[in-house]
C-alpha cells in the first residue's frame, strides 16, 4: 500500500523530503527527539516509504535521509560482527542514532565492546529483563554497565514497578533520573489525535533538555516510519 496524503493530511508529506542529517532538533525545544521505527530492512515498505526500485542495500541510507534514528532488534538475537556495526555507521549521516538491543544481561562486556564500533552513532542500549524482580540482580547489573553509554532497561515483569535504576532509563517511563527517555509505541494504529497526544506528553521533557528516543512497531505496511515523521512534525 502506498500511503497517500489523506493518511494524515498534506502537511506530513510536505515534510517527508526533509533531510534529517543533524538529528532533528525541534526549534521550540532544547532536547532532541529521536523518533523512528523498529527496524528498516523491509521490502514491503516499497513503494509506500522506499522508492519502488530501491535495492535492499540502500534501505538504511534512504531511511536515514528522512528519520534520525532506528531501533535495531536483530542485535538481540545474534550479535553482528564489528564490521557490520561499522558499515551501519558509515551508511548514515552525522547526528543519526542507533538504539540497539542486547541479547542477554550476562553478555554486557562482549556486547559493549562490539557496539562501540558505531562510535558517535550509538544511542541507547536496551536490555530486556524477563525475570521477576530481584534487587540483588539489578544492583549487579547496574554496576556492570559502562557509564559512558546510555542504557535502557526493558522490564517485562510487573514486579519491577518502582525499581530504582539510577542513570539507566526504564522503557516507557517518562519520569526518572536518567538523562534520556526511551519510548516503545507498540499498539498501532495511531490516529493523528493519538500522535498529538504523544507530542504533548513529550514536549515538556524536550523543553527541559531531555533527549527522547521513540520507536514505532514495525508492520508490513510502512506505518511506523510515517508515524515517526508525523510525531517529529508535531513537536
Amino acid at each position: 500500500m502506498t500511503l497517500s496524503a489523506p493518511f494524515f493530511g498534506d502537511s506530513v508529506f510536505r515534510g517527508r523530503d526533509r533531510r534529517y542529517l543533524d538529528g532533528l532538533t525541534a526549534s521550540r525545544a532544547t532536547g532532541r527527539l529521536y523518533a523512528g521505527a523498529s527496524g528498516f530492512s523491509y521490502a514491503s515498505w516499497k513503494p509506500g516509504f522506499y522508492p519502488p526500485g530501491a535495492p535492499q542495500k540502500d534501505f538504511l541510507r534512504l531511511y536515514a535521509q528522512r528519520l534520525p534514528s532506528v531501533e535495531l532488534n536483530t542485535t538481540g538475537y545474534r550479535l553482528p560482527p564489528e564490521e557490520q556495526f561499522q558499515r551501519w555507521a558509515d551508511e548514515t549521516p552525522g547526528g543519526f542514532r542507533f538504539a540497539v538491543k542486547m541479547p542477554h544481561p550476562n553478555r554486557v562486556a562482549v556486547f559493549t565492546e562490539r557496539v562501540r564500533a558505531l562510535a558517535d552513532k550509538l544511542g541507547p542500549v536496551r536490555i530486556v529483563v524477563q525475570q521477576a524482580r530481584d534487587d540483588t540482580f539489578l544492583d549487579r547489573l547496574l554496576d556492570s554497565l559502562d557509564p559512558g553509554l546510555l542504557w535502557a532497561l526493558d522490564f517485562r515483569h510487573e514486579s519491577w514497578s518502582g525499581a530504582e535504576t539510577g542513570r539507566a532509563a526504564v522503557v516507557n517511563a517518562l519520569d526518572g533520573t536518567a538523562s534520556f527517555r526511551y519510548v516503545r509505541l507498540r499498539e498501532p494504529p495511531y490516529s493523528d489525535r493519538a500522535l498529538r497526544d504523544w507530542a504533548a506528553r513529550l514536549a515538556p521533557l524536550l523543553a527541559d533538555g531531555v533527549e527522547v528516543y521513540a520507536y514505532f512497531k514495525h508492520e508490513d505496511e510502512p506505518t511506523a516510519p510515517v508515524y515517526a515523521e508525523r510525531l517529529l512534525e508535531l513537536i
